[in-house]
């Protein structure tokens, strides 16, 4: 007896849907793309309980006759390839033929199919990859297609689904994906009967990017005009630098309409950005590339997420340099004729000239008076307007301010977590549009958030209200902290502990910190207060707030003593 055995169908399917189906949205994903390629101008998905209830999309596309529909349950069945050179030029979004019967084979489903020239339409009712029925049904032209009870019959995969709010929010953002590589089409989302969204179709890329990003960033936009190569072209936006961040979840990049991961594209967008970004952090772009098909490969991952480009080095070069171009500020236009520049005045040469000098010890006692911990300084004046300088009993000691409010602000948070801690309620709440993954990871966090003093509540459809922060911040732009906060804590590293109450309040007092303008007229009061911190010598983080620099060290580096 043979040990190697050929896979029933169903089996197989279910073995299939593995590759393709991992999730709600992998469902919606495909679906949505069957839509797109069917020529539809209007794409309603509802779900429910996260997509593992219900997923159903609607289109008005072409729709199908019914051997065509009964073909598109069989295995490796599409209407988008004929011969093995069509792999090579395929332009539509989905060709495998393995979607529709891999969601039937792992699901509770239904299909609803018309053209516009039929009188009537099909109907198929398929039950774990099992045909139940087909007949004859009146509908809308286009097609309906219901997934109910996702994995009903796959308990071992259900169990790795999240929470339905978790993978509600993949669904969502798996839609504006799609509404942004198709601008044209109009797309509604409804969750539990309640509508999502509702994007109408628009005649323009740039009006779909501000229907998904909101007025206030999308008037921030910088164009990228097309710019084209042999074979290829791209145009797109960006936002400017100070919106990097650390992920890539706000670079979208769409090739031939299809939404696409590439290390080529990421590069190019780094390189164009070149001198404006902060090591680690990442541009805001929206991308669209096209390209003959035979120069990409597109058939590399089961879900197409990813691409494999025959000439990558271009694709970089292509991006980078229209960033650059469309980053390069305009050529100022002058009104008369420039002046003869006047003569420099003389000056002492520096070993730095382009450096501020130190700033002289202010008309006040320098002596620092030690309270019980702190040892006696004396102050000199300020490097660079960044550190302190000061004279100890044994040499020279360099002090940063920005460490020191880090360290007292981080204990100051952590003791109030015992005795209650302090808000500042705001007058007017600060407002988020956010990307409904974090949102909703953020929403499942507000209890931890609230004892760190944040408290935040959803405002409606993607956007977050914080309605206090903790007290002790330094003043200024509330809003710019927090949305540095945020970021950290979704996307900066400790990603397993990011909603810890230690992590939560270190991220705060190190980005309260970073905004802090170091002053020499407040560095007595600073020193006073950070000597009665429990760990007065290093941050949140661990960097040290003082640097001591020995006497003899200092002699030794200059020969004192030696011949």
């Amino acid at each position: 007896m043979p040990l190697v055995k050929v896979l029933p169908d169903i089996l197989a399917s279910q073995v299939a849907a593995g590759e393709v189906v991992e999730r709600p949205s992998s469902v919606v994903k495909e679906l949505v793309e069957n839509s797109i390629d069917a020529g539809a101008k209007t794409v309603t998905v509802d779900i429910e309980r996260g997509g593992v209830g219900l997923i159903r999309v609607a289109d008005d596309g072409c729709g199908m006759a019914r051997e065509d529909a009964l073909l598109s349950l069989e295995r490796h069945a599409t209407s988008k390839l004929r011969t093995a050179a069509d792999l090579a030029s395929v332009m539509t979004l989905g060709f495998r033929g393995e979607a529709v019967p891999s969601i039937a084979s792992v699901a509770k489903f239904r299909m609803l199919t018309r053209r516009a020239e039929d009188v009537s339409g099909t109907e198929i009712i398929v039950d774990g990859g099992k045909v139940r029925d087909v007949r004859d049904a009146g509908g809308a032209p286009g097609t309906v297609i219901e997934a109910r009870s996702l994995f009903f019959n796959m308990p071992a995969r259900r169990k790795f689904m999240r929470a339905e709010s978790t993978e509600a929010a993949h669904v969502e953002q798996q839609i504006r994906l799609h509404a942004l590589a198709a601008p044209g089409v109009r797309f509604r989302f409804r969750r539990d009967d309640k509508v999502v969204f509702d994007l109408p179709g628009v005649a323009n890329a740039v009006d779909r990017v501000r229907q998904i990003v909101g007025n206030e960033l999308g008037g921030e936009l910088v164009s990228m005009p097309e710019r084209l190569a042999p074979g290829m072209s791209v145009r797109g936006f960006v936002l400017p630098a100070k919106h990097a961040r650390k992920g890539r979840r706000h670079q979208f990049v769409f090739l031939n309409g299809r939404p696409i991961e590439d290390a080529a594209v990421t590069k190019g967008l780094a390189e164009g950005f070149r001198g404006n970004l902060q090591e680690g952090l990442h541009p805001a772009a929206w991308l669209w590339l096209e390209m003959e098909p035979q120069l990409v490969d597109v058939n590399v991952h089961p879900a197409k997420r990813e691409v494999r480009f025959h000439r990558p080095f271009e694709v970089r070069d292509l991006i980078s340099q229209t960033v650059a171009d469309c980053l390069r500020p305009a050529p100022v236009k002058r009104s008369e004729p420039p002046r003869e520049p006047s003569a420099a005045p003389i000056t002492r040469p520096t070993f730095h000239s382009h450096q501020p000098e130190l700033v002289p010890a202010p008309p006040f006692d320098t002596t620092i008076t030690p309270n019980r911990r702190a040892p006696d300084f004396r102050l000199i004046g300020m490097l660079q307007e960044r550190y302190v300088i000061m004279e100890s009993t044994d040499g020279l000691v360099l002090f940063d301010p920005k460490a020191a409010r880090e360290r007292i602000l981080f204990e100051k948070l952590s003791k109030a977590r015992k005795d209650g801690m302090e808000t500042q309620s705001l007058l007017v709440p600060l407002l988020f549009e956010l990307d409904p993954r974090d949102l909703d990871l953020l929403l499942r966090e507000r209890m931890s958030l609230l004892e760190a003093g944040i408290e935040i509540d959803a405002f409606g459809g993607n956007t977050l209200q914080v309605r206090s922060l903790p007290d002790g911040l330094p003043p200024g732009d509330p809003h710019g902290f927090l949305d540095d906060l945020l970021e950290e804590l979704l996307h900066g590293p400790s990603a397993a502990s990011r909603f810890a109450f230690d992590r939560i309040t270190k991220a705060i007092a190190m980005k309260a910190a970073q905004r802090v303008i170091p002053r020499l007229n407040e560095a007595a009061a600073l020193l006073e207060e950070l000597f009665h911190c429990d760990l007065p010598y290093c941050g949140a983080d661990g960097r040290p707030t003082l640097t001591e620099f020995n006497r003899k060290d200092i002699d030794r580096r200059f020969g004192v003593g030696r011949g």
